[in-house]
């Protein structure tokens, strides 16, 4: 059924049925979802993050700036190393089976097992142990300051299913929301279900995928669509002041960086990496290309994360660039290449082509590899990859969840090893005290920026599309909104 057919058919929109026209939402987000398996290879991906947080439960959830109880209603530290959770005893999966203590143990040693992106938060765990139904021990090698912002990501699932083969075709969870069918790159369908927290207002949450953007600005402007995000900056002004739209933003957790293989040569000199930095206008690509959409970078991570520390900006200068790749004996210029997914987030494709412009006029020659998601998602995992541009989002608003998760030489996510930046992390790994953090996150965000891990660009501004109808919706900086109390008038 075509999207417009689809939503009539569910929404009877345009004279049809008010009642269904007010418990069903058509949404949007730019990014396919491909997976619903929240510990497998896409655990930190946005599309299947935004899933994540309709499907399935945490013991611990982010409220703003603040964590607050879930699945678990209370917790203590017996000692440094031990963490002791209280359940709720009333939580239900979806088929009706209660969600024991036991469920969160095999979830949490499901994904610390499955060696993953998210598998590094949870290294330190030398036991988790289902005390009784409703009580969960987990023992920890050294402190783990960071446990309960982990939790916040760990989703649970039912332990007596969730190795079974075809499982996340159509997983059970215990969220708001239970699935109803699922078509990879397609299309989401849910249904509410009488949640612990309340039911949801909405019945039926619908997410397709409209790779498009004409086609998913059109459809919010015909009513094809309820909310659509992030739109990008340079189609705002095809929403601006239109009759039945509204727009809110948000500062985001969203940024985009240019990873280079550190691994292999010519990028595991820095020098080389500090040349192809400097070979880029930053600030004028991101004025011209986002306009208000976006600023630039000023650490690895946005300014609006908690450990940001403003670092000493790169300037443009192509004749500083050159007299680097001299000293790292390229004078003569190289060839490399660039990979990354259209889909990644907004203006992807222009953002590749203006660096790999300004990078050959400093006689660096980068073939272009615009890839399908999934190809590109293996050989990032694979790090089959000269450099490679996305966006990350730091969806627990944490950076441990990007330096801590991302830049210690265990996590090999790009081949660079840093045994001084390691010891770093690992104190801010333990330490549960905020200030102590962040001094320690201001000394990491210095060293990857000083050696030019990668290029970061643009922290971006989260713009959502609305329709008039939709009330009672948040923003989110995570790309990751809560849908639970959303109505469609």
């Amino acid at each position: 059924m075509g999207l417009a057919g689809a939503y009539l058919a569910a929404c009877s929109v345009g004279g049809g049925d008010e009642t269904a026209a007010k418990s069903a939402l058509r949404a949007a987000f730019s990014q396919p979802i491909n997976d619903l398996d929240p510990h497998g290879p896409s655990s930190v991906d946005e599309a299947t993050l935004l899933a994540g947080r309709l499907i399935y439960d945490t013991l611990v959830r982010r409220n703003g700036e603040k964590l607050e109880p879930a699945v678990a209603k209370s917790w203590e530290q017996p000692d440094d190393n031990t963490w002791v959770f209280a359940l709720r005893d009333d939580v239900k999966f979806h088929d009706g089976t209660a969600l024991t203590a036991n469920d969160v143990k095999a979830s949490l040693e499901r994904v610390k097992a499955a060696n993953t992106a998210q598998s590094t938060l949870w290294a330190t765990v030398t036991s988790v142990e289902a005390t009784d139904e409703t009580t969960l021990t987990i023992t920890t090698e050294r402190p783990l300051g960071t446990m309960l912002v982990n939790l916040s990501l760990m989703f649970i699932l039912p332990s007596a299913k969730m190795n079974t083969e075809g499982f996340f075709a159509k997983p059970i969870g215990s969220g708001p929301f239970k699935v109803e069918s699922f078509t990879p790159a397609d299309e989401l369908a849910l249904t509410s279900t009488d949640h612990w927290s309340g039911t949801p207002k909405l019945k039926e949450v619908s997410l397709p995928y409209l790779p498009e953007t004409s086609s998913q600005i059109t459809a919010l402007r015909t009513g094809d669509l309820d909310i659509l995000w992030p739109v990008p900056p340079d189609q705002l002004r095809e929403l601006e002041g239109v009759e039945g739209i509204k727009l809110e933003t948000v500062p985001s957790y969203v940024y985009y960086f240019n990873w280079f293989n550190c691994g292999k040569p010519p990028f595991d000199d820095p020098r080389v990496r500090r040349a192809m930095w400097r070979a880029v206008d930053v600030a004028g690509i991101v004025r011209n290309l986002f306009g208000e959409g976006a600023e630039v970078m000023t650490a690895p991570i946005p300014s609006t994360v908690f450990g940001h520390a403003e670092q000493e900006p790169y300037t443009h200068d192509p004749d500083a660039a050159k007299r680097d790749l001299a000293a790292a004996g390229l004078g003569s210029g190289f060839s490399t290449s660039l990979m990354w997914f259209s889909d990644t987030g907004p203006l992807a494709d222009g953002l590749a082509q203006a660096m790999i412009s300004d990078w050959a006029k400093v006689g660096v020659t980068v073939e272009p590899r615009n890839l399908e998601k999934a190809e590109w998602l293996r050989r990032l995992n694979e790090k089959e990859f000269d450099m490679e541009l996305q966006t990350n989002t730091v969806t627990t608003g944490d950076a441990d969840f990007t330096i801590g998760r991302l830049y210690d030489s265990a996590a090999d996510r790009m081949g660079y090893r840093n045994p001084a930046l390691d010891g770093i992390l690992h104190q801010a790994h333990e330490s549960s005290e905020e200030s102590t953090r962040s001094d320690l996150y201001a000394q990491a965000c210095k060293i990857v920026w000083d050696d030019a891990v990668g290029i970061f660009p643009a922290a971006l501004i989260s713009t959502y599309g609305l329709r008039s109808t939709v009330q009672n919706f948040e923003p989110a900086p995570s790309n990751q909104p809560d849908l639970r109390g959303v109505t469609v008038g």
